[in-house]
């Protein structure tokens, strides 16, 4: 049967270590609660670091234990690895560089290594429990590499990898030195998770412009899968902070609170210590919001609550100086015998007095400067049993994607922040109840649980998907079989693509010669009695001429308009005209104008736009828009608008490399049919080609008429030669 592993860095429990012993205790994390429902039900298991050193046999053989009944088995990690992978690569490597503050970000290459070792660490635990049928879930920024490690190792298993921070854009990924690796890393998944849309269009435009793998529709086309990349918004257990907002313990810790402050309005701003969450911009918009309007003086207080985090880091302890700082002057400026205009806690708290929190402020300030999705957010929202209170939420924050009736501002702009205060502040509840009200249905209908439902269902589609479009790989023994029908065969018909598959890719096409290799090859393959060679492509019969009319091959040159049996004069497939070209190459010559690198193709029959050269993310942008562009203007024409590789092609509609291969076929009624090819355009080919025949993919092995795939142009030249 199989069973969900769930991988993460740490294991969604606490362990400390007293004098005495070690005591386990549950986390509260959102990440715990929505993946319980999974990793605690049937033959589950969830794998990660315990979050201590643990010194010796005996004690790792009793947390394995301890940790065995809940359902969790640990990966244990040397003192030195917590200081190089974790405090080291993670948190001072990834952490700032993903949320934009790259000036606190180090390069070393030990850490690296230690990246990587402990990336390899947790494969080698994950390998021992994953069976070939399991689901393989994989958690954060902590394990990027993770997924490849594993895919190397299980090719046919389902991995999903989610990550739970932002992914920035190009301009900062490109600055990190194992860049290419950390992104190859991560498409070892089947299906690639984040919590908005903007991250996964970061994160597509850093595959295509580091990779040079193109997407669509958010699916990378690896090679040899499809990787499915998607938004899915993390929500929180909704009815665990009703429930909680609701009981006794909240409601009488607030009582007591508002008998502390007595009728003080009060702004609530809970965050751990992070240079990312924009703790001292809000002390700054608050002691702004008093100078602005001296009238919230002695009626509004900021309750603060800061988690202790990373204090001994050097960024961290000058962040928590400054807060202190922040607040001492703010307070001992505007402080009366009465009023205190910033109450601060630097601890924990537990549910229910955080639960109390919510109830009694009337607004919450959620500005980080960066921050993935952010649930305190959500927390704020399904606390308010009353629907009363206002969220300040900031547009770096993931949850501004979803909750657009809070009030969105730009947390570097403290003016925006202060002027958002006070207009909370002076709210009508109508607007406050109306507002309040759409959030919760949101955060209510779009919780944990319904995220992993989601993340999970769709994984599963993906790898049905995968397994449905797949082409099979050519084998050995598919391969054996093909040559012993070939060889068995009394004629036999070989219809060969050329760009991509017979030669590589070249930036500039004219450059993609044929070598003496393929020379030498072609006309040994056309010297044998019984075959028939036809190189179709969509180059112009000029060019093939050129480069290959000394040979005794047919040709079918610009996807099927110009045709020419070995030893014979070109010929049209059909009469043609082109006095359409003028009116495209207009709009052709516009796109060429406004995209560096592009150019026209102009053959006889048909014009080519082509874009290898351009940059790899303004080309798809520009080809996307070139495509609606023809789509619309030859909608009711007879021309058609093809997409290659790289290139987008337009000529009359009817004729494609299908139509001729067909005619080739139905002439010479081969007894054996091998049909090659790499891109688009080739699937033409491979729908007209009988059910019998052999059809080749090169490159990826999905999303194919193709029966088989190959990897490359080397792997083609291997087969043809393996056919003399």
């Amino acid at each position: 049967m199989s069973r969900t592993l769930i991988v993460s860095n740490r294991l969604p429990t606490k362990i400390l270590r007293t004098a005495e012993s070690l005591t386990f205790q549950p986390s509260e994390g959102g990440l715990a609660t929505g993946l319980g429902s999974i990793y605690q039900q049937d033959d589950n298991v969830w794998v990660g670091w315990p979050g201590l050193y643990v010194e010796d046999a005996a004690e790792e053989a009793y947390v394995c234990e301890q940790l065995a009944q809940n359902s969790m088995v640990p990966v244990f990690l040397t003192e030195t690895e917590i200081r190089d992978f974790y405090e080291g690569f993670s948190n001072s490597t990834l952490w700032p560089t993903f949320h934009y503050f790259t000036q606190y970000a180090t390069y070393e290459q030990s850490h690296w290594e230690a990246y990587v070792a402990v990336n390899e660490k947790f494969c080698r635990a994950v390998l021992e429990l994953a069976g070939p049928d399991d689901t393989i879930w994989i958690h954060d920024y902590q394990l990027l590499l993770l997924p490849a490690m594993l895919r190397q190792a299980r090719p046919d298993c389902t991995i999903g990898f989610f990550l739970h921070i932002p992914f920035p854009s190009y301009e900062l990924i490109r600055v990190l030195p194992w860049r290419r690796e950390l992104l190859q890393g991560m498409l070892g998944a089947d299906l690639i998770g984040f919590h908005t849309f903007g991250y996964m269009r970061h994160f597509l435009s850093a595959v295509s412009q580091l990779l040079g793998m193109s997407s669509q529709n958010g699916q990378i086309e690896t090679g040899t899968r499809t990787v499915l990349v998607d938004a899915f918004p993390m929500g929180i257990d909704y009815e665990r902070f009703v429930t909680a907002a609701a009981s006794e313990t909240a409601v009488r810790h607030e009582a007591n609170y508002r008998e502390a402050l007595r009728d003080v309005r009060v702004i609530l701003s809970i965050d751990r210590l992070d240079y990312s969450k924009g703790i001292a911009q809000r002390l700054r918009a608050f002691e702004l919001l008093l100078q602005r309007y001296p009238e919230w003086r002695e009626q509004a207080s900021l309750l603060m609550v800061v988690v202790p985090s990373r204090d001994q880091v050097a960024q961290y302890a000058s962040l928590k100086e400054e807060i202190d700082e922040l607040v001492g002057r703010i307070n001992s400026q505007y402080r009366t015998i009465s009023w205190t205009p910033i109450h601060y806690f630097y601890r924990s708290f537990p549910l229910e007095e955080l639960a109390a929190f919510y109830r009694l402020a009337e607004v919450a300030l959620v500005t980080p400067m960066r921050d993935g999705m952010n649930l305190v957010a959500k927390e704020f929202v399904a606390s308010k049993a009353n629907q009363r209170g206002v969220l300040i939420l900031s547009e770096r924050a993931g949850a501004a994607r979803e909750l657009s009736d809070a009030l969105i501002i730009n947390p570097t702009d403290t003016g925006q922040l202060a002027e958002a205060m006070h207009d909370a502040l002076v709210m009508p509840e109508e607007e406050q109840i109306q507002r309040m009200s759409a959030m919760q249905a949101l955060v209510r209908q779009y919780n944990v649980f319904a995220w992993t439902q989601l993340f999970m269902d769709r994984l599963a589609y993906t790898k049905i998907k995968q397994h449905t479009l797949a082409t099979e790989t050519l084998t050995p023994t598919a391969t054996a079989r093909l040559l012993s029908e070939y060889h068995a065969a009394p004629s036999r018909l070989l219809l060969l693509d050329y760009d991509g598959t017979l030669a590589p890719f070249h930036p500039d096409p004219q450059r993609a010669r044929p070598d003496q290799e393929l020379l030498l090859l072609l006309k040994a393959l056309a010297d044998v009695p019984q075959n028939r060679v036809v190189v179709i492509s969509g180059r112009d019969r000029a060019t093939l001429q050129a480069w290959l009319g000394h040979l005794p091959i047919d040709f079918i040159a610009e996807h099927g308009v110009w045709l020419r049996p070995a030893g014979e004069e070109w010929q049209l497939f059909q009469t043609l005209s082109n006095a359409w070209k003028p009116e495209i190459r207009s709009i052709l010559e516009l796109y060429v104008a406004r995209t560096a690198g592009s150019f026209i193709e102009d053959k006889e029959y048909s014009l080519v736009w082509h874009y290898r050269r351009a940059d790899a993310d303004l080309g798809a942008v520009r080809a996307r828009d070139l495509l609606n562009h023809l789509t619309f203007m030859t909608s009711n024409g007879d021309l058609q608008v093809m997409e290659g590789n790289k290139v987008i092609e337009i000529k009359t509609a009817g004729i494609h490399k299908g139509s001729a291969a067909a005619r080739w076929l139905a002439t010479y009624q081969p007894d054996f049919a091998l049909a090659i090819g790499d891109d688009r355009t080739d699937e033409d080919t491979f729908r007209a080609m009988p059910p019998e025949a052999y059809t080749v993919k090169v490159g990826t092995a999905s999303r194919s008429l193709a029966r088989y795939h190959v990897a490359g142009t080397p792997d083609v030249r291997h087969l043809l030669r393996q056919l003399l």
